[in-house]
C-alpha cells in the first residue's frame, strides 16, 4: 500500500457531496458507509452527464447498459462531520476491454484535507443478457479528454 497522498488536481472532474446530520455515527463523525455513497454517486453522476451530453437531453439509467461494481475499497486518512460538505474528484486509473477502474479522492471542501482515497472496479454489461461487454466508445473518448490518470 502506498503512502501517495493525491491533491484535488489530480482528480479530472469534482463533484460536491453535502453531509447531512443523520450521516454521522455514534462517535460523532461520518459512518463509512457515507464514504462509499459519495463515492458511488460520484460515478454514477459522471457516466450519466456523459450519456445526456451524447443524447442531447436526459436519459433514465433503465435505457442505459449497466455497470456493476465488481470491487471496491476505501482508505481513511481524516474524519469528516456534518456540517461538512465534501468534494470527490474522479479519475480513470485503467480503462480495460470490459472495465474501468476508478480513482476517487474525497476531501473537506472547507479546507482541502484529504479524508480518503478508493477504488471502484466497474464491469460493463449488457441490459438483455448482463455478460460483459466492451466499454462503449462514448465512454472510452470521454475518459480520454476528462479523467485518465495524470491527463
Amino acid at each position: 500500500m502506498t503512502d501517495e497522498r493525491p491533491a484535488l488536481a489530480d482528480y479530472g472532474w469534482r463533484r460536491t457531496f453535502p453531509t447531512r446530520w443523520h450521516d454521522n455515527d455514534v462517535f460523532g463523525h461520518l459512518n463509512n458507509t457515507i464514504y462509499y455513497a459519495a463515492m458511488d454517486t460520484t460515478v454514477t453522476s459522471w457516466l450519466l452527464d456523459g450519456v445526456a451530453a451524447l443524447h442531447g437531453r436526459p436519459v433514465p439509467a433503465a435505457e442505459t447498459d449497466p455497470a456493476f461494481v465488481v470491487a471496491s475499497s476505501c482508505r481513511y486518512f481524516a474524519s469528516a462531520a456534518f456540517p461538512d460538505t465534501l468534494v470527490v474528484g474522479l479519475r480513470a486509473d485503467r480503462v480495460g476491454t470490459t472495465s474501468i477502474s476508478w480513482g476517487l479522492g474525497i476531501f473537506r471542501e472547507a479546507d482541502g484535507e484529504l479524508l480518503a482515497m478508493g477504488s471502484f472496479v466497474h464491469v460493463f454489461v449488457g441490459r438483455d443478457d448482463l455478460r460483459p461487454i466492451p466499454v462503449p466508445a462514448a465512454i472510452r473518448e470521454r475518459i480520454g479528454r476528462e479523467l485518465e490518470a495524470g491527463a
